[in-house]
């Protein structure tokens, strides 16, 4: 199994973070950059956690 660097309440902040990056116009590669996290992680998040 893998080793999980972010907690579920740690995931939200970082999605969170990336809307803020959003609405200011980033595309999602440069949002997902700045806040340390893949594309890949972004979207499995967003599809796990995006109703909270």
């Amino acid at each position: 199994m893998a080793n999980k660097k972010h907690g579920p309440g740690r995931a939200v902040a970082k999605l969170r973070q990336i809307d803020v990056l959003l609405g200011e116009g980033r595309s999602i590669s440069q949002a997902c950059k700045e806040a340390g996290i893949t594309d890949v992680t972004y979207y499995r998040w967003r599809k796990e956690y995006g109703g909270l």
